[in-house]
């Protein structure tokens, strides 16, 4: 009787000691290389991954920027070309000046447009677009008049709608090269544009109303 007795003492204080019951139910703890994280790869924080991330707004505006001086390189060649005929078959000195002033200050345009151009990958084109290239067989097959007609009516078309990229890329490109580039274009192709409106309407060729694109109606002699 006294050793069972002992022995039902001996279990009882076993059970009762706050050891027995951790060491029978807890599993093993995890070791520290498996809690603590390698201080060789630290999480990237919030702000780092902010500023490495490409920002969608500026990619869009450099393709803008690219896309235009393709554009505006292509209609500058087309303008010194078209100029260049005008220079010869035109049949009027008014007509024939303008013509040469297209080829000064276009040649000018380009040479100032392409090492901004070149800076940023981009391959000019080489030969006219296939638009301007059919508008310069139809001016080389006229003459007279009819010459004269034809150019002035091409250019205010041409002129109007470059004063409007121009103005729109001057406050939308991000690139103060370029901003200063197309700022000072938008001048000269403005000048450009007062100039043939003027002409167009001498020979009674129809020119877009200001502030819009409706084109007023040739004047009647």
């Amino acid at each position: 009787m006294k050793f069972i007795s002992a022995r039902l003492l001996f279990v009882g204080v076993a059970l009762l000691s706050p050891t027995f019951g951790v060491s029978q139910s807890d599993p093993m703890p995890p070791s520290a290389t498996q809690t603590q994280p390698s201080r060789s790869q630290p999480y990237p924080s919030s702000s780092s991954m902010q500023d490495s991330a490409p920002n969608s707004g500026d990619v869009g505006q450099v393709m803008k920027d690219k896309i235009f001086l393709r554009k505006a390189a292509q209609g500058g060649m087309a303008e010194v070309k078209l100029g260049q005929l005008a220079t010869q078959k035109g049949s009027s000195e008014d007509v024939k000046a303008f013509g040469q002033k297209m080829v000064d200050d276009h040649t000018k345009l380009n040479n100032d447009m392409a090492p901004i151009a070149d800076s940023m990958g981009i391959r000019l084109p080489k030969d006219l677009s296939k638009e301007d290239q059919a508008e310069y067989d139809k001016l080389n097959g006229l003459s007279g008049n009819d010459f004269d007609m034809e150019y002035l009516s091409c250019m205010v078309k041409d002129h109007h709608k470059d004063q409007r990229d121009f103005r729109q890329e001057a406050v939308s490109t991000t690139d103060p090269t370029l901003q200063a580039a197309v700022a000072n274009g938008a001048k000269v192709i403005h000048e450009h544009t007062v100039m043939v409106d003027k002409l167009a309407r001498e020979k009674g060729v129809p020119v877009p109303q200001h502030g819009g694109n409706k084109t007023a109606p040739a004047p009647t002699s």
